[in-house]
């Protein structure tokens, strides 16, 4: 059953990450939230918003979630992305996208798509 919501995001892009989890703090408090180690810290330290954190992106975080959106526990991902200047020790997309294809999760690259998305929450 898809009840978690997992948050994701590239080292210049958790100030965006954290700037939607304050905009959507109300809708978000409902949700079980999961994160990569590092934004997931972050999100728990700037809003107060209770995540379980798996591990960091270089350690497989992303590879964890893609795990639970196999195994059908993820309902929505938000992974904001550096498109331009990501680093090798910056989670993949790559699977974390093939996956939610597969199993027909939505996921956000973008700080647009993702208000979208978590606008949607209660109707996910």
């Amino acid at each position: 059953m898809r009840t978690k919501v997992a948050l994701i995001a590239h080292d210049r892009k958790k100030p965006e990450m954290i700037a939607l989890c304050r905009d959507f703090q109300e809708a978000l408090a409902r949700e079980e939230l999961v994160a990569t180690k590092s934004t997931g810290g972050l999100i728990e330290e700037l809003t107060g918003l209770k995540v379980t954190k798996v591990n960091s992106g270089e350690k497989g975080g992303d590879l964890q979630i893609g795990s639970m959106i196999a195994s059908d526990q993820i309902k929505a991902v938000i992974f904001l992305r550096d498109a331009l200047t990501a680093h090798p020790h910056e989670p993949d997309i790559n699977a974390v996208l093939k996956i939610c294809d597969v199993n027909d999760v939505p996921l956000a690259t973008n700080t647009s798509t993702a208000r979208i998305v978590l606008s949607e929450l209660k109707d996910m």
